[in-house]
This record gives structure tokens, C-alpha cells and sequence, in this order.
């Protein structure tokens, strides 16, 4: 499989690499599969919160390469001092949990949005080679804040590719659905439910896309390889029934529909009807371009992918690739070890 590709990007050997958001469980996994594969010069993890890079310090102490750098997104002057001399980034910093984002929207759009400015300015300034952001599901034809702020984001990272001028910087996004076992995922959430007895599901008829943290790291590992700038990079992953995956976790449990909160889809989407029209199809994944400047009619960056129908979605409720039963136990089980 393409996205598993273990080594391929040998331009993180020797480089000098920042991760915003990185205590985040992106950016953790992220850390540990760099630290493992390549030999960079300097792994940056810039966050805001301390107790968790003092934790992550303990962890891998043993790398002398790991930098730890306190910081928030939205303070550009502290961005600029953190991407000295940086190579590569990759931007997973956000305010993500929907109905935190509904109560506090000044402060989803100063990180989502104000944030994602930072670090374009930022990463221009200093020369950096290469972004790459991390989108969501939501971005695509946005019902709530998050999802609104995270499409603005994208449009910011692809957008600035012309942006960038002679400094030569380029921006990708990488786009995926929901996390295995993320922080706020609802893995855990079951799990610490099915000590009651009682789970509780927004509706039975839901369904959502799904990715292993593994597959997430890969993903944005082959966008850094393969970029040209101004795409969105979309996985194909497998869908699954919440109910299903409910069951799969806790056999024994009573379900409880409570209804679908604010701000949330009944199924998810990751492309559009209106995406439709700049979306190339490859083997393993799907690539929106940019419309601007024509840059979707270049050779180099459409390669051998094929153009999608003009009636085009990629929704999780319309999805060719499935987990259920015996399959979905034994994809958790294998995410667990």
C-alpha cells in the first residue's frame, strides 16, 4: 500500500522539523514513528501546554534530536522565534471538540484561523520548505464553527502557495475522519461509559469514516513526499455503523439514543459535490486542487489520477469500504496492540 511506505521520505533525515499542536495524539504518534524511521537533526514539539511536553520529555529522553518549545499559535513573534532554521512543518494545532468550539467561537477562530495565519507568515518568513496541515471531515460543507474554521484554514494553507512568492515555501493539507482512540474520540468514550452499563449514541442510523493514528501519520508522511503545493490530500479509509462499533466494544451494554448534538452531521463527509470538479482519483487516496490559477490543469500535479465524476461525494454513508462484525473487532483489537 502506498500510504505504508516505511523510509520514503528521506528529507526528514538530517532536517530540522516543528510539530504545532505536537502533545496532541497526533503529534505524539508522530514524534515516536520520526524518531523511530529517520534521523532528523531537530524534532521541535511546540505546544502550550507544559505538564504534557514535561511527560513527553520523560518519555524520550533518550533522543537528544527532541526539542520542546512552549508556545501557542496565535503568538506569531513566539512561531517566529520557534521555526529558526526549520525545515519542514506540519501544523496539527487546533481547537477541535464541536460544542467547545459553539460556546467559545472567539477562541476557535484566534486558534483555527488567526493560528493558521501565524503560521503561514511564519513559515514564509523563515524559508521553511514545506507545510503540511492537518484538515478534518468537517471542513467540507461546514455545519458548525469548527468545521467553518478548519475550511477557512484550508483555504489559507492551499491559497498561500502563491502566497509564498520567491520564498518558495509550499502548503498542503491533508483531510481525514475520525482518529482510533484520539483525544475526545469516542473509543474512549465508550470504554469509560461501558462501566455503567449504559452507552449512549446520538442516533443509531450514524456513521462515521475511521483511521488508525498510524494511518494519520502515514497519510501526512506521504503528502510531504509527494506534495507540489495547493492540494488536499483524502485518504480512503473504511466507514463504520456507531451503533456497530458500539456493539463491537461493549457486547453487554443497553444503548441509549440521546439525539444528534449541536453542530454535528449525521453521516461525515470528506468531499463535496462542489469539490467535485478539482478531485483526482488514485489508487489509495483522492486529491482536491486548488482552483486558483489553474494550477489544476498542471501535468506534474495530477499525474496519473483520474478525475472524479462531476456528481462526486465521498461520504461516510456512501462509502465502498466498510467495517463491521468480526472485521471491526479484530481492526480494534489490532489498534490496541
Amino acid at each position: 500500500m502506498i500510504f505504508h511506505e516505511r523510509g520514503g521520505t528521506q528529507m526528514f533525515n538530517n532536517s530540522n522539523i516543528l510539530i504545532t499542536g505536537g502533545t496532541g495524539s497526533f503529534g505524539y504518534e508522530f514524534v515516536k514513528h520520526i524518531l523511530k524511521n529517520y534521523t532528523p537533526k531537530r524534532l521541535i514539539v511546540f505546544s502550550r501546554d507544559e505538564m504534557k511536553q514535561w511527560e513527553m520529555a520523560k518519555k524520550f529522553a533518550d533522543y537528544r534530536c527532541l526539542r520542546f518549545f512552549i508556545g501557542d499559535v496565535r503568538d506569531k513573534d513566539r512561531l517566529d522565534r520557534a521555526l529558526t532554521n526549520v525545515d519542514y512543518v506540519v501544523h496539527a494545532a487546533a481547537t477541535k471538540i464541536v460544542p467547545t468550539a459553539e460556546y467559545n467561537p472567539f477562541e476557535c477562530i484566534k486558534t483555527n484561523i488567526l493560528g493558521a495565519m501565524n503560521v503561514v507568515d511564519a513559515s514564509i518568513d523563515h524559508k521553511v520548505k514545506r507545510v503540511v496541515a492537518l484538515s478534518t471531515d468537517k471542513a467540507s460543507s461546514p455545519i458548525n464553527l469548527y468545521g467553518a474554521t478548519k475550511l477557512a484554514s484550508d483555504k489559507l494553507f492551499t491559497a498561500s502557495n502563491a502566497y509564498a512568492g520567491e520564498h518558495g515555501t509550499k502548503f498542503s493539507v491533508v483531510r481525514y475522519g475520525n482518529v482510533v482512540s484520539s483525544r475526545g474520540s469516542v473509543i474512549p468514550l465508550f470504554k469509560e461509559q461501558s462501566k455503567t452499563g449504559v452507552l449512549t449514541i446520538t442516533n443509531f442510523k450514524m456513521t462515521r469514516f475511521i483511521l488508525s493514528l498510524d494511518d494519520a501519520v502515514q497519510t501526512v508522511n506521504f503528502a510531504f513526499k509527494n506534495m507540489i503545493g495547493a492540494e488536499i490530500f483524502v485518504k480512503k479509509i473504511p466507514s463504520v455503523k456507531i451503533i456497530d462499533l458500539a456493539k463491537c466494544i461493549a457486547p453487554e451494554c443497553e444503548y441509549q439514543e440521546i439525539g444528534i448534538r449541536p453542530g454535528e452531521k449525521l453521516h461525515e463527509q470528506l468531499i463535496s459535490k462542489d469539490e467535485a470538479n478539482d478531485t483526482y482519483e488514485y489508487e489509495d487516496f483522492y486529491k482536491i486542487l486548488s482552483p486558483l490559477y489553474n494550477w489544476n490543469k498542471g501535468v506534474k500535479r495530477i499525474g496519473e489520477g483520474k478525475r472524479v465524476s462531476k456528481d462526486f461525494f465521498y461520504t461516510s454513508d456512501n462509502n465502498s469500504s466498510w467495517l463491521k462484525g468480526t472485521e471491526l473487532k479484530n481492526w480494534i483489537d489490532n489498534i490496541k496492540n
